[in-house]
């Protein structure tokens, strides 16, 4: 303040034929003495010939602004401060008469809200004083993070007469937290009793955040607790330089200021002497002459500018509104709201109101390699604007790594986020995706569906093509299947084989031996036909398939029904009542038969392939990593049909067989249709369930199966006892045995 009023006074262009004067009164820190300190500058005192002041500079703290500028109100004294930050101080309607040369807290608390969205900081943890200052910038900085994804794990409250059990609690809270930056925003003296017990306890894996309080404070620099304080990042006051103002503090001499007791006590204290000396400020290393960080004494220099210009511009006023012997507070309010500053060396500044434009530094304690602790700049902010090079941050783990502070890791690509029930938003689990859906980005909050064609690859985090599936001739069932169509086709050729080669036999001849071997045949179509439904659905294959089923079965069922009526009709006879009933069923007319049935089929198959046939199409339905492409039947009453007639055949020939099993003869066939229709018809009521609830390619699968398990049954039913008897037992292969004789 001397340098800035002693610049003035030796500057022509300003306040010319004009010299500032001042008086100095301490506050004491305490509000009585600042209160009282505010009345006696604005009364002056004429017993010591002080005139009262047009304009006070301070007071520091927020609060003794609000004490003073409240009381000098109503008498119109501005008061510029040079320290106090409360957001409350910019209400004009309640201090018109308050300017301040330093930004509001409102913006350095936005600042660390900031910088935890910025480096993802989403669990932290805030230590504050009880003072007004300090709920403040928690108050801003909770309002700053607010749906930001950023969350608060803890906020430690502590007195100003705090005890050691005080900072031992609050140090437990910080060492227990799961967060590790800590925002701290209180005074130096303690913080450094924190970091003194951190030390004690070796912990030195947490980031902390520093207030502009405590942030270029020198304690920081105690070796004691260099390994806690290392990497610290905070808001500071802008610095600037005062050019002159080294040389300045430099020529101060007590013997040239007899009476500057500040001066004479500092001088004796350093210099272990008393005055007369020829010591001197020259060279001398010391925080008095440093003048590379000038912060709080820079507001200092800039109030008073600004009182000078309001001064120079009330006294330049062309209506004479004051002299130099009588200053108007009130016209030297209404100039300083308008003043602009100019410094000597080009700085400039005008109140908005009462406020300046918000600038502060963004700063970092970083390790040197001999140990030690220095102040680094990294960045600057303007208003709610920051630049900072991020590159330049060393952090408390000693690297340019930045520190993470979570309550739950970032939930990675494949995963969504999923909250945990009474814990805030920034807990939370990782839930993996479901089949057919993905995310393929950290923290998703959701997992977005496949669409139809795709599906979700193993990692869940992106889509695919789904693989065509069908039941081919390459998998494991497909060559099971094959392989049994094929051993079907086999044994009923070696069947016809022995029934060709025994035809002149009484077993071959005796059974209607053109009815067998058109049973074989149709046996052998049968398993040839399911072999059709293996491989790719093509869209002759669709058409062919079923009516190969169809027109198969319904001969086969046919040969078998019009044995068993043969059977009947031929017992039937040899009562006088029926004895012309085997006339009705000669060879041509059991043919016949077997034709007119086999044709009802034929013409269900070509109606229903020729009006809507299946078709390929690919299955979308099942969800899974595959689409099933198979043969749609859009007309799901032609299949029916051709099931139905199958069923009505072999429901007649079951029943037919059923009455003729009990009939006399050795070897009554009627007893193998029998058995060999149970079989049949249970297979295919089983059929039913299972092709229904069957998914994708085994739908086809399970047709296939009933297919062989039906030609199966059919065979060994009725041909494999003929065969025992033809190969195994020759003896019984005479018409004497068949008769029962």
């Amino acid at each position: 303040m001397l340098f800035a009023v002693e610049e003035i006074n030796a500057n022509s262009t300003i306040l010319p034929g004009v010299t500032l004067g001042y008086h100095v009164l301490d506050s004491c820190v305490g509000y009585p003495w600042v209160l009282q300190a505010a009345l006696s500058l604005t009364a002056g005192d004429t017993k010591h010939c002080v005139r009262s002041a047009s304009l006070l500079i301070g007071p520091a703290s927020s609060a003794s602004s609000i004490i003073v500028s409240t009381m000098l109100g109503p008498l119109s004294v501005p008061v510029i401060s040079f320290l106090s930050s409360c957001p409350c101080l910019s209400d004009r309607s309640k201090f018109p008469n308050f300017f301040r040369t330093i930004p509001s807290d409102v913006y350095q608390a936005g600042a660390f809200a900031q910088l935890a969205i910025r480096f993802q900081w989403t669990w932290v943890g805030v230590v504050v004083g009880d003072s007004e200052y300090s709920q403040l910038v928690l108050q801003v900085f909770q309002q700053g993070i607010a749906g930001k994804g950023v969350c608060v794990e803890f906020v430690h409250i502590i007195r100003q007469e705090y005890s050691e059990a005080d900072v031992r609690h609050a140090t437990s809270i910080i060492v227990a937290a799961k967060a590790r930056v800590i925002l701290i925003a209180t005074w130096i003296g303690y913080v450094k009793m924190i970091f003194l017990e951190l030390a004690k306890r070796n912990v030195t894996d947490k980031q902390f955040l520093a207030s502009e309080t405590w942030s270029t404070s020198h304690e920081l620099q105690d070796a004691a607790i260099a390994q806690v304080a290392r990497g610290i990042l905070g808001v500071a006051i802008q610095s600037a330089a005062i050019p002159g103002f080294e040389r300045y503090l430099r020529s101060l001499n007590p013997n040239h200021r007899p009476d500057d007791d500040f001066l004479r006590e500092f001088w004796e204290q350093e210099f272990q002497c008393r005055l007369g000396g020829e010591e001197s400020l020259e060279g001398m290393q010391h925080l008095l002459t440093d003048t590379s960080q000038l912060r709080w004494s820079y507001n200092v220099y800039l109030a008073v500018y600004a009182a000078a210009h309001a001064l120079h511009s009330l006294l330049a006023c062309s209506t004479a509104c004051s002299s130099p012997s009588h200053i108007d507070p009130a016209e030297l309010l209404r100039h300083l709201n308008k003043a602009h500053v100019v410094t000597p060396h080009g700085d400039e500044l005008r109140f908005r109101g009462g406020d300046i434009e918000a600038k502060y530094d963004l700063v970092n304690w970083q390790m040197t390699p001999e140990g030690s602790l220095k102040l680094a700049l990294i960045g600057h902010m303007d208003g709610y604007d920051i630049h900072l090079n991020e590159s330049a941050i060393q952090w408390s783990t000693g690297s340019s790594q930045v520190p993470t502070s979570v309550c739950s890791e970032s939930c990675p690509p494949g995963t969504r986020v999923a909250s945990r029930k009474g814990e805030p938003l920034c807990c939370f689990d990782c839930i993996p995706c479901t089949d057919g859906e993905i995310s393929n980005a950290t923290g998703s909050l959701s997992c977005e569906r496949c669409p139809a064609q795709f599906w979700s690859n193993a990692e869940k985090t992106a889509c695919i093509p789904r693989q065509l599936d069908f039941l081919s001739f390459d998998e494991t069932l497909g060559v099971t299947l094959t392989a049994g169509a094929l051993s079907g086709t086999t044994v009923t050729s070696v069947v016809l084989v022995v029934f060709v080669y025994f035809r002149h036999t009484p077993m071959v001849r005796a059974n209607n031996s053109e009815l067998s071997f058109l049973l074989l045949l149709s046996l052998k179509l049968c398993f040839l036909c399911s072999l059709l439904f293996i491989g790719r659905p093509s869209a002759w294959a669709c058409r062919f398939q079923q009516a190969a089923f169809g027109i198969s079965f319904v001969l086969c069922l046919s040969c078998l029904l019009v044995k068993t009526v043969v059977v009947l009709a031929a017992f039937r006879s040899s009562h006088s009542s029926s004895k012309n009933l085997i006339k009705w069923f000669s060879p041509w007319q059991q043919r016949g038969s077997i034709g007119l049935f086999t044709c009802i089929q034929v013409s269900i198959c070509a109606i229903w392939l020729s009006l809507n046939p299946p078709l390929p199409a690919h299955d979308l339905g099942l969800q899974g990593s595959k689409v099933t492409l198979k043969c749609a039947m859009d007309s799901v009453v032609g299949f029916t049909l051709v099931l139905g007639y199958i069923g009505l055949l072999a429901c007649t020939c079951l029943l037919l067989a059923f009455m003729a099993r009990k009939l006399p003869d050795n070897f009554n066939e009627a007893k193998l249709i029998t058995f060999s229709m149970i079989i049949f018809c249970a297979v295919w009521v089983a059929f039913v369930p299972a092709y229904v609830s069957s998914p994708g390619k085994y739908v086809v699968a399970v047709e296939v199966f009933a297919i062989l398990a039906s030609s199966y049954g059919l065979l060994f039913c009725i041909f494999a006892p003929k065969c025992f008897i033809i190969v195994l037992r020759p003896e019984r292969n005479t018409k004497k045995y068949l008769m029962g004789r």
